[in-house]
């Protein structure tokens, strides 16, 4: 397993609708990594997960979106679920924190219906990854390319996005999210 000692790994979404499976599965892999996984959303308080449409348990917040800047954190993870990035792509402060950290050459991860907030931040022009099927136009409209894959990697841009379609595609989605966030730690993974 690929570690990642001590990297702030910024897990953004919205208050209510993150999949509870897409936020805690890549959230324990980092902290077993040896990452530090800090939970960022719209407002403080706690976040409402979801499993399917069902709510399911509830997590603290650790910093607001407005509290957050790209130097606060070494790489950001994008959980899905389809009311959360619905939501958080209306958060002005997300968006701009999303559009920053990809700036900085940081790894983002996104899984499921959690591109649709790296569309919002018009960060997927010239890029390749993978969603939920229904995304596919709306990545396209914004000028990336969609493809049917378990796990997308795209080094194209100015950061690495690692990109999965559903909950299923989860153990691939957290090795290789956690394989690109040791690459990025080591000098020969620096730009």
């Amino acid at each position: 397993m690929a570690t990642i000692d001590g990297m702030r790994i910024g897990f953004v979404v919205a208050n209510e609708g993150v999949e509870q499976s897409e936020l805690r599965e890549p959230w324990n892999a980092v902290h077993e990594a040896g990452g530090r996984p800090q939970l960022i959303a719209p407002r403080p308080g706690k976040v409402q997960a979801m499993q399917h449409l069902d709510k399911a348990e509830t997590f603290p917040v650790d910093f607001t979106t407005a509290e957050v800047d790209a130097d606060s954190i070494d790489a950001l993870v994008l959980p899905g679920g389809v009311a959360n990035p619905d939501q958080l792509r209306m958060d002005e402060h997300a968006v701009a924190l999303i559009k920053a950290v990809c700036a900085a050459g940081k790894p983002a991860a996104a899984i499921c219906h959690g591109p649709w907030t790296l569309v919002e931040a018009d960060v997927v022009r010239g890029r390749t990854l993978t969603s939920w099927p229904s995304l596919q136009t709306d990545i396209r409209n914004a000028g990336g390319t969609w493809v049917d894959e378990e796990v997308a990697v795209c080094s194209s841009g100015p950061n690495v996005l690692v990109t999965s379609r559903k909950p299923d595609d989860l153990p691939a989605f957290c090795a290789t999210f956690l394989q690109v966030c040791a690459g990025a730690r080591s000098p020969a993974g620096r730009s």
